[in-house]
This record gives structure tokens, C-alpha cells and sequence, in this order.
């Protein structure tokens, strides 16, 4: 009788306990869903930063690379050159085509030819009218050339010695004065200038050298003023 009771108190306590074990797992999962649909139920609970992080979508995909600008093909262009060939068979005869020109206007002398152009072109009694005779300007001389001292020694045509001054002659003073002169188309002496010499001298040397007189330099048979120098020598006698 004993031992009746005990396995009906055991049996007993054994369908307790699988109940209490049932029961708790059933209470717990209740729990964790409850945790997890109650903030999707009501997304205002859910902090901010994880419903931004939730909605940020992906970005785009980076645009793709630009197509490679297309390259553009120079071609060489090779001159052809026109070859001359000769024929292959040289005529015997040339046939020359005939004048088509129309016949000269207007009437014409009789005896005289005709002139073969307009009216007072061409010349009593030729045959026909030749080209135009172009008449050639003649240049225009250049305003001043540059000629040498000798070569103007040579035009030389009224020359008076200059006076010794008596002060140059008392220092015994001598040499040779150099003048740069112009000389005009009708052979005066113009523009005067001293290039070297002795001082006391030079004076003298432009108030002789202004007297004297050239030949006009001519170029293609026109006058043209030269541009020479002038060479005074002073000399003490003995």
C-alpha cells in the first residue's frame, strides 16, 4: 500500500514538473516575441539614428569613364607628276587650223595695207599692227652720293690758295686740314664741317675751300650733289 502511494505521488510529480517546463518555454518565447513585433508595430519607440541608418538608400553607381576622343587619320597626299610622253607615230603633215578672226571693221586705204587694230593704230603701209612699245621711266638719280676726295681732285675747276693766318706762321705751325664738304649739283661748295686738323689753321682752309668750283658730278648724264671730303695742306717755307 506503501509503495502504491509512492509511484502515484512520483507519477504525480513527474506530470507537475513537464507541465512547469512546458509552461516556462511558452512564457519566455511569449517575452521575446513580444520584444521583437511590438517596435515594429509602433516605429515611433525606435531611436532616430537606427531608423535613418534603416532608410539611407545606396549610393548611385559612379557614371561611367567619358568614350576616348576618336582619333583622326591624316593621310599623305603624294603629288603625281605629269609625265610627258611622246607620240607614237610623228604625222608627216600638220594641219593648222584656219584663222576664224572676223574681218577689221571700218574702212581701209587702198595701197596702205590694212592696219589690223582700231582706228590710228598701226603704220601706213605695214602689214597689221605689232604690240605696244613700253617706254621704260627712266630712274630717278639719288639725292647725294659719296664720291672720294681723288676722284673730285679730278672736277676740280677754280681752286684759290688759302691765306696762312700770320699767328699760325709766327708758332710755325703746319699741317694738312680736313673738310667734310657738299658739293651741289651746279659744282658750289656747301655744308662745310672740319674733320681733323690743326686748329689755327682750319678757319682759313673753309674761307678758301668755300671759293672753290667743281665740275657737276654726273650719274646716267644727271647731276646729282656729292657728299666728299676737301684736303687744305698748310706748308711753312724754309
Amino acid at each position: 500500500m506503501f509503495e502504491d502511494s509512492m509511484m502515484e505521488s512520483g507519477g504525480r510529480l513527474k506530470t507537475k514538473s513537464k507541465y512547469y517546463t512546458f509552461a516556462g518555454i511558452g512564457f519566455w518565447t511569449a517575452v521575446v516575441a513580444a520584444l521583437i513585433l511590438i517596435p515594429l508595430l509602433n516605429p515611433e519607440a525606435l531611436p532616430k539614428e537606427a531608423m535613418t541608418t534603416m532608410l539611407v538608400a545606396p549610393p548611385p553607381p559612379p557614371p561611367p569613364p567619358p568614350p576616348p576622343p576618336p582619333q583622326v587619320k591624316i593621310e599623305k597626299v603624294v603629288p603625281q607628276m605629269d609625265e610627258m610622253q611622246a607620240p607614237p607615230k610623228i604625222p608627216k603633215v600638220i594641219k593648222v587650223a584656219p584663222d576664224t578672226a572676223p574681218p577689221p571693221s571700218g574702212p581701209s586705204v587702198a595701197g596702205m595695207g590694212d592696219s589690223g587694230g582700231p582706228t590710228g593704230a598701226g603704220i601706213l603701209g605695214g602689214i597689221g599692227s605689232g604690240p605696244p612699245v613700253v617706254v621704260a621711266a627712266k630712274p630717278a638719280p639719288p639725292k647725294k652720293m659719296t664720291v672720294s676726295s681723288g676722284v673730285m681732285a679730278g672736277n676740280v675747276l677754280s681752286r684759290p690758295d688759302p691765306t696762312y693766318p700770320a699767328i699760325a706762321k709766327a708758332a710755325r705751325i703746319q699741317g694738312t686740314v680736313v673738310l667734310s664738304a657738299t658739293i651741289s649739283k651746279t659744282g658750289t661748295i656747301e655744308n662745310l664741317t672740319v674733320v681733323s686738323g690743326p686748329q689755327m689753321l682750319a678757319q682759313s682752309a673753309i674761307e678758301a675751300v668755300r671759293q672753290w668750283r667743281y665740275k657737276p658730278y654726273l650719274l646716267n648724264g644727271d647731276p646729282v650733289e656729292v657728299q666728299t671730303q676737301v684736303n687744305v695742306t698748310f706748308t711753312l717755307g724754309g
